[in-house]
């Protein structure tokens, strides 16, 4: 069984203690600072130690974010599943109003929708991506454009893959164009020791000769670092901030720990991984610094979705890796979406702090257009509501930002979240933990409903207890679902 819920109190660092209150955390700021959103994918709630005093994976460029930022404890990705949990990050939409499964055949993101990097673009920031897409393209053939993708969607540079590193074909991209296609061929592969999905496991598939999958996470931080000192060079006189999203496919399958890494942490070959994904975040940090960029920016640091770790696993490692949440990946239970999230703004986030605000990645948007004094269309960031008050320490905690939040699962359930209440729609998992569905008995619960403060490990279902606020939160998620927005 896993451990109950598990929080962890970062100590302040001694020189912002005494300073503090000599130091200007307002929200004016001279010019905008520049922006740097590291994803990384798959990783759990409890694997860094900022989020789990008791994991068994070091951390210690994360921790150092939350050390000098702000964690959130109740984050939440926008789905459950890679592609889903993209979508709403870009868009600030709910990714069940939209059809980013279809991301296998065509571009997802619909032509004209505003995009974080879009709405960046708009206001003159030099926007880049490297990493995991995710989202699709309007593919005709590998050795033609590749339209639809990061580079028709707001982004003037992009380095990256099409999707994980265990789905082929495996290429790389360089903007819309395919570097070289994937003429050679690779073997599956799994490992022996662990379930079929899990460690040194990926798919029989098409790979481009200039492609080795253990050097992917690697490549990837050595292109995100030739963007910084590439914008550290940029004439004297331009004034235009970065945007950087580096969208890492780690700790995802497959897990390939460089040989350094072998042995670094006391979770497996899962967790050598996690520190060697920490040691790529700390790469890009240290650029950032030697870039004399760190005191502009703003770094948002999260993950796309839960982890793929079973009981079996806690039991095998002594390490949980949901953090004493209920579930998995792919789940509309609590670890399928609530997400580590931290962000570190000098001089405007203080250092150290925590907020227990429940916010989305839909709600990059909003915090976005806030930040660059940007009036959102009424069509753009239907379900995207910002949290720059929140960041800068204007927004009293009982105050929330967002009256309700809605995901979806891997399988289709939706939960809802209103104040400290959740409903599931259905019975069972609705991903990938067992049993994904269950059919309800005569007389019995259709769904499930927890209060996450007094129970965040959702163990008492109390759907039949509050018939009355199951009701009203069934009324107002059809509402949400039918209306095609939230924010008003």
């Amino acid at each position: 069984m896993k451990p109950t819920f598990l929080k962890s109190y970062l100590l302040l660092p001694a020189f912002y203690l005494l300073f503090w209150p000599l130091m200007n955390w307002g929200a004016e700021n001279d010019t905008n600072p520049n922006i740097v959103i590291i994803l990384v994918d798959d990783m759990g709630y409890g694997d860094p130690g900022c989020y789990n005093p008791n994991s068994k994976i070091p951390t210690p460029n994360i921790d150092r974010l939350a050390q000098e930022g702000m964690r959130f404890t109740d984050a939440h990705a926008a789905g459950a599943l890679c592609h889903p949990s993209r979508y709403g990050l870009m868009t600030g939409q709910y990714p069940f109003r939209a059809n980013p499964g279809a991301w296998r055949k065509k571009a997802t993101i619909d032509q004209g929708r505003m995009t974080i990097a879009s709405l960046l673009k708009s206001k003159d920031y030099q926007t880049a991506m490297v990493g995991k897409w995710h989202l699709g393209f309007d593919e005709n053939g590998y050795e033609n454009p590749l339209p639809g993708g990061p580079f028709d969607r707001g982004f003037q540079s992009y380095f990256g893959i099409r999707a994980s590193t265990d789905i082929p074909p495996y290429f790389y991209i360089r903007n819309n164009r395919a570097v070289k296609p994937p003429s050679h061929r690779i073997a599956a592969n799994n490992s022996p020791g662990w379930s079929p999905i899990q460690g040194a496991f990926w798919r029989e598939g098409g790979i481009a000769p200039d492609l080795e999958l253990k050097d992917v996470l690697p490549r990837f931080t050595d292109e995100a670092i030739g963007v910084i000192q590439n914008h550290e060079k940029r004439p004297s006189d331009s004034s235009s901030p970065l945007m950087l999203y580096l969208a890492y496919p780690a700790p995802h399958t497959p897990w390939l720990p460089s040989e350094e890494f072998n042995g670094s942490s006391k979770a497996g070959m899962y967790g050598d991984f996690m520190v060697m994904v920490d040691s790529m975040i700390g790469r890009v940090l240290n650029a950032l610094n030697k870039a004399g960029m760190s005191d502009d920016t703003l770094v948002i640091f999260s993950s796309d979705n839960g982890p793929v770790w079973y009981d079996l696993d806690v039991d095998r490692f002594g390490h949980d890796s949901s953090g004493g949440l209920r579930g998995m990946k792919g789940d509309a239970w609590e670890c399928g979406h609530r997400m580590p999230f931290i962000a570190r703004w000098p001089g405007k986030v203080k250092p150290g702090s925590v907020s227990n605000q429940t916010i989305c990645f839909t709600d990059l948007l909003a915090t976005f257009a806030e930040l660059t004094e940007t009036q959102l269309p009424h069509e753009a960031g239907p379900d995207s509501f910002s949290f720059l008050p929140v960041l800068l320490g204007k927004q009293n905690e009982n105050d929330p930002i967002r009256k309700n939040l809605v995901i979806p699962s891997a399988k289709g359930a939706l939960s809802m979240r209103s104040g400290p209440w959740k409903l599931i729609t259905v019975l069972g998992s609705g991903g990938f933990s067992k049993p994904n569905r269950v059919i309800p008995k005569p007389n019995g619960p259709k769904g499930q409903l927890y209060h996450l403060v007094n129970d965040p490990g959702e163990t008492k279902n109390l759907y039949l207890e509050e018939p009355e606020r199951v009701k009203q939160m069934m009324a107002e998620l059809e509402q949400i679902r039918t209306s095609g927005r939230s924010r008003q």
